[in-house]
């Protein structure tokens, strides 16, 4: 399977890993699963280590490169294909940026997002695993 994690799921896969579900655990430890992470859930780790809302033990930067390396998780690029995308999904949706840009990045590369985020498990147009 692949996936593309949502950045709570991140964030909990190393600092809380009992936070993800049962079948999220189980599809990132199953053989074969490759595991991608968007630019964008970097730029979300920024701001809430900057604005004080997640401590982390070192830079912002240098834990999100350290973490995705250690786990071997792939960077996914944005284009403007997903640009186009996430500003054309099937409606209703909400207009979060980061969230439209990694469900239009799942539909596009045909990934399963990993979240735990209400609004997109219950988006019927991408692939989830919560």
């Amino acid at each position: 399977m692949r996936v593309l994690l949502d950045t709570c799921a991140i964030i909990w896969s190393v600092s809380d890993p009992d936070a993800l579900s049962s079948q999220a655990r189980e599809t990132l430890a199953a053989r074969g699963t490759e595991v991608f992470v968007s630019p964008l859930s970097c730029a979300e780790l920024a701001c809430l280590s900057n604005r004080g809302r997640i401590g982390l033990d070192r830079h912002w930067k240098t834990w999100f490169r350290h973490y995705i390396a250690l786990n071997g998780w792939k960077p996914i690029g944005i284009d403007l294909a997903i640009v186009e995308e996430a500003y054309s999904l099937p409606e209703p949706f909400h207009a979060d940026p980061v969230d439209r840009v990694l469900v239009a990045t799942s539909r596009l590369k045909s990934l399963h997002v990993i979240t735990a985020d209400r609004k997109i498990l219950d988006y019927p147009h991408v692939e989830t695993v919560w």
